[in-house]
């Protein structure tokens, strides 16, 4: 059924062009038409634009594409978000794929939304074999908390596939530094939930592909190679409202990727928010960076 655009689907993607077309499918068999797919290639060296360019010929749905040089995935959210206009903003990988009903039922749950202080609302991802990639549930359908309150207060681990009002993700970009291509997404997901809650379903409406380990290392590695990125994550975590214990990892990631970085911890120590929690993982942290960098 044909409904007015309500939800982009942005998907960064970098050098993907074989990867895509899973999902481009997944897009055609939805059954709500109220949306608008946004490409933004971070920069591809290979067929990408011309793969794109056959199915925008093809007019089966709404895409735009556009182009920028390699910065990172977070850029080229940023790049794409600027230019979207409908009220909601789905991040879907390049990888990754929809369920044929995805975009019905999130164009139908935001209908029901009344409240000013809601920021997007959150579903489940499977894998291919039909298992849920959080730990756990949450405890009803419809629940309203913010992001930390649900997925850091009630340990909920893994990834969920979140729905964003537009107008809270160009409220908060995503950061960027120089000659830096990583930066955890959760970042901006721990800042907007300061402010505005999100709105939790039990409900399966993405697929990914889900690796058994080695997603620890990777995280690191990524890390290592943009340290800014990952000692602003840090400051994040200490200035919001979680548990002790992300609290610790966070003053360790401060001190650990900020001297990645080439920051001193003397430096590193005045202008630590949390001067205690520095020295008492100062030792620790030491060990740790070995590993790290």
């Amino acid at each position: 059924m044909k409904k007015e655009k309500i939800l982009t689907i942005i998907t960064p993607t970098y050098n993907r062009a074989e990867k895509l077309s899973v999902l481009y499918e997944s897009l055609c068999e939805q059954t709500c038409e109220a949306f608008e797919w946004l490409i933004v290639d971070d920069g591809s060296e290979d067929k990408t634009k011309e793969v794109v360019q056959g199915w925008i010929d093809s007019k089966k749905i709404s895409i735009s594409y556009l182009y920028k040089c390699n910065g990172g995935k977070h850029t080229a959210l940023n790049v794409g978000i600027k230019n979207i206009e409908t009220p909601l903003t789905f991040i879907v990988d390049s990888d990754d794929y929809l369920l044929p009903e995805a975009v019905n039922q999130i164009v139908s749950d935001y209908s029901d939304i009344s409240r000013d202080d809601i920021c997007g609302i959150a579903y489940l991802r499977q894998s291919k074999d039909g298992h849920y990639l959080t730990n756990k549930l949450v405890p009803e359908n419809g629940l309203i908390e913010s992001f930390c309150d649900c997925r850091y207060g009630r340990g909920i681990k893994g990834d969920m596939a979140e729905v964003w009002m537009t107008k809270c993700l160009k409220e908060y970009p995503f950061p960027e530094f120089e000659n830096e291509k990583f930066v955890s997404e959760d970042v901006v997901w721990i800042q907007m939930s300061q402010k505005y809650k999100l709105i939790f379903y039990n409900i399966p409406i993405y697929i990914s592909d889900y690796l058994e380990g080695g997603l620890t290392k990777t995280r690191r590695d990524q890390n290592a190679k943009s340290p800014n990125g990952g000692m602003f994550r840090g400051i994040v975590q200490l200035r919001a409202k979680l548990p002790l214990y992300y609290k610790i990892r966070a003053i360790l990631y401060y001190q650990i990727y900020g001297s990645i970085a080439g920051y001193s911890y003397k430096d590193l120590f005045a202008k630590s928010e949390k001067k205690l929690l520095f020295l008492i993982m100062f030792i620790p942290s030491i060990f740790l960076r070995k590993r790290y960098s």
